[in-house]
């Protein structure tokens, strides 16, 4: 908004600062720092001066501030005004405005305070009525006295499709009834003498038993009552009634005791991917952090940030038929478990073992979910470029599981096909010879000038890639957290070093 040039030269900046239902803690960081810049604070009071607005400001003000008292002349009592109550209010709030412009125009920056949000039943918008076009303006939102009773009876309000209703207390009873009869949610402002009417109209509209009064949310004078048991003698003006959703059920209402539904538990097979957590998806974070309990080699659950909330179960490599019967039997109590790869766990990793175990007819009851990963395969590739850009076969020489004759038998029919390999878990402490033996199997079938790409850690702190040739390539330099990928003959190096495999094929 272009700012106004008063008397003095450019005008102040006018703000309606919302404070929230109470708590000074819930007053906003931006309406504590306004506040305490501003040159002119004003506020509003009842006849007796005490202004609630003022009080919630006090830690924030400053000394030097201008204050400006705004004392409603009327506001439940009789007037002899000749305008009646409405004459009395709109002359009382031109004459307000006035005041508060004639800081403006001198240049002050005026701040005028609002209990809850200045635009939800708030006395600012009657001085931005006045102003706003006149002045600079801007308006600061607070948290709203139906949202702090909502949190502090800890009721939801609405859920998916609901509507949400909120209604002045001023309505007579049989039209605010009707509204109360057809929402499926609602909050009542502006109790105090309206009281009696009010739950008159919950009663007629049936809804009586589910609502609830709140008085001063957020404060130390808080009180919260079912509204059928309130006494209409002693209700404030800061107060509402609440009915809430019927879908949202009883939270934490004290008086539930009703036991709750069994839960039910699910196994969810994730990948962390090869390395850097940003491959890791962000389904199989989302399903990381919804977890009750994490199960995996140790490493891996490493590599998943701590939660306090969650319990671990890490354990060596070797036991996958047992890391998956104890995920299974945690599921079976009704915990939420995530059975942690690296990779993705459908490729030589948790997922085929935990689907195993759950054949067993004892584990029919659990639900298993499998969420793909970035292979490392697929991170190696993309380092040097698109070596995978035509049929491979990835092959795993780990004889652990499988012996070792069959791992040179599926190594040399891959070959001989000419597809480019991708081979996992190539060279442990346990087997260091076999790579070698593997490496005399291929050149039996390929050329050594075949293109050869080692990647090692790949996504990790200490990634090293290396190309180089079949004939050249070093068997000992390699551990298991390298992969290596075997070209084939249309597998080339171009002259910049980037590495890809043709889509075509000759013939």
């Amino acid at each position: 908004m272009t700012g106004h040039v008063g008397r003095h030269g450019p005008s102040g900046r006018l703000y309606g600062v919302g404070l929230g239902p109470g708590d000074p803690e819930l007053v906003t960081v931006k309406a504590a720092r306004l506040i305490g810049a501003a040159d002119v604070v004003a506020f509003h009071a009842a006849q007796h001066g005490r202004s609630v607005a003022r009080a919630l400001a006090a830690p924030y003000l400053r000394e030097g501030q201008v204050e400006e008292l705004l004392v409603y002349p009327v506001t439940t009592e009789t007037t002899d005004h000749p305008g009646g109550y409405q004459g009395a209010i709109d002359e009382f709030y031109e004459a307000a405005a006035a005041r508060l412009a004639a800081h403006l125009d001198a240049g002050r920056d005026v701040v005028v305070l609002a209990e809850g949000d200045p635009f939800f039943y708030g006395s600012y918008m009657h001085m931005h009525k006045r102003l706003a076009h006149r002045y600079p303006t801007e308006v600061v939102p607070g948290v709203t006295s139906v949202s702090g009773a909502a949190a502090v009876l800890g009721r939801p309000l609405v859920e998916r499709d609901e509507v949400l209703t909120v209604l002045p207390g001023t309505l007579p009873p049989d039209e605010l009834a009707e509204w109360l009869a057809t929402t499926d949610s609602a909050a009542v402002m502006k109790l105090g003498r309206t009281f009696r009417g009010v739950r008159e109209a919950f009663d007629a509209a049936g809804v009586l038993d589910r609502a609830f009064y709140v008085e001063r949310a957020t404060t130390d004078r808080q009180r919260i009552l079912p509204l059928a048991e309130v006494d209409p003698d002693t209700v404030p003006y800061f107060s509402l009634a609440l009915l809430p959703s019927e879908l949202t059920g009883p939270g934490n209402d004290p008086e539930r005791t009703e036991d709750a539904e069994p839960r039910v538990g699910e196994v969810v097979v994730v990948g962390l991917g090869p390395g850097q957590r940003s491959w890791t998806t962000p389904e199989a974070a989302e399903a990381l952090a919804g977890a009750d309990d994490l199960v995996g080699y140790g490493p891996y659950l490493d590599r998943v940030p701590a939660n306090p909330r969650q319990t671990r179960y890490p354990s060596d490599n070797r036991v996958e038929a047992e890391r998956a019967a104890h995920a299974l039997q945690l599921a079976q109590s009704g915990r939420r478990v995530a059975v942690v790869s690296s990779g993705d766990p459908g490729v030589f990793a948790m997922a085929a073992a935990v689907l195993e175990v759950a054949a067993q007819p004892e584990y029919a009851d659990v639900e298993v979910r499998v969420l793909p990963g970035l292979t490392a395969a697929q991170a190696v590739a993309s380092r040097v470029g698109a070596p995978l850009g035509h049929d491979f076969a990835v092959i795993s020489l780990s004889d652990v599981l499988k012996p070792w004759d069959v791992v040179l038998d599926r190594l040399r029919a891959a070959a001989s096909a000419d597809l480019v390999l991708a081979l996992y878990n190539p060279r442990s402490k346990a087997r260091p010879h076999q790579l070698g033996e593997a490496h005399q199997a291929l050149l039996e079938v390929r050329k050594p000038e075949t293109v050869v790409v080692v990647g090692r850690d790949v996504g990790g702190p200490e990634e090293r890639v290396t190309v180089t040739t079949l004939g050249e390539f070093d068997p000992a330099t390699v551990d298991m957290r390298c992969l290596v990928m075997i070209g084939s003959t249309q597998t080339q190096v171009t002259a910049t070093g980037r590495v890809f495999t043709s889509r075509r094929y000759p013939g």
